[in-house]
């Protein structure tokens, strides 16, 4: 089972607008066709379609990710309008993938750039989790850890801490795939179980198509060396392996 993760499109209602560093829709559409050739058998886009939060750019994405005819799922981030997104396409927040599941979480605070589980979707997925011993993804768009830059960890996941212990007694979620950062990121946090040990989770951050965030930075900066990416995630019966995709426009 082959999952590609895209993620922070930054689409707009023109599709000629352009961003800081490029034109993200025809960054997309380059990143979309890379990623087909990948023949994947599901897609999912983990927030940030849109940049101005309009029906017209969402109605770009669905027409740039069709070209990849595999199922695909999307989740909101911060400069999403959900309401928007789900009249264009439903949002899910289970997805089964072969042996694998794939839960979804929406991490957006309304007119916030920082995010949050919250303690009813963090009860939600507690549960889910004790319901099912099957290897798990859990998805969102925020990183629940920080990635070591100043201003975007100021903006991750707010309730971290609750996140991790509602993953602690669960010993199926194999990894955690997030958007948001702009950039390719691998992290492991140590999370205490039900007995006396810890164990650690993977951290995943993936490339945005649109523009690169420079890694490590004190303040908002782009990273003008950087190209537009996904991540592939190939999952077996109990294992995964995943890399970054780079895309030369």
């Amino acid at each position: 089972m082959r999952l590609v993760q895209i993620t922070d499109c930054h689409l707009n209602a023109d599709p000629l607008a352009r961003s800081r560093a490029g034109f993200p829709l025809r960054q997309l559409q380059a990143v979309v066709e890379h990623a087909r050739r990948q023949r994947p058998d599901a897609l999912l886009i983990s927030g940030d379609i849109s940049q101005d939060a309009t029906s017209a750019s969402y109605r770009h994405a669905l027409e740039a990710f069709v070209d990849l005819d595999c199922p695909w799922y999307w989740l909101p981030g911060n400069h999403d309008h959900p309401q928007l997104m789900a009249e264009a396409r439903p949002l899910l927040d289970e997805v089964e993938l072969g042996d694998w599941r794939l839960l979804l979480l929406n991490t957006q605070v309304a007119g916030q750039p920082h995010g949050e589980v919250g303690e009813v979707q963090c009860q939600w997925l507690g549960e889910q989790l004790a319901d099912d011993p099957r290897p798990t993804l859990i998805a969102m768009h925020h990183p629940p850890l920080e990635v070591g830059a100043t201003w975007m960890d100021a903006i991750g996941l707010q309730d971290r801490e609750r996140f991790w212990t509602t993953l602690g007694p669960h010993a199926q979620v194999q990894a955690v795939l997030c958007g948001h950062i702009h950039q390719a990121f691998a992290a492991h946090h140590a999370v205490a179980m039900d007995s006396d040990g810890e164990r650690s989770i993977p951290v995943y951050g993936t490339p945005a198509t649109a523009d690169q965030f420079l890694p490590g930075a004190d303040a908002f900066a782009i990273d003008q060396a950087s190209r537009p990416g996904y991540r592939i995630v190939d999952l077996s019966y109990d294992s995964l392996a995943t890399w970054v995709e780079r895309v030369t426009l």
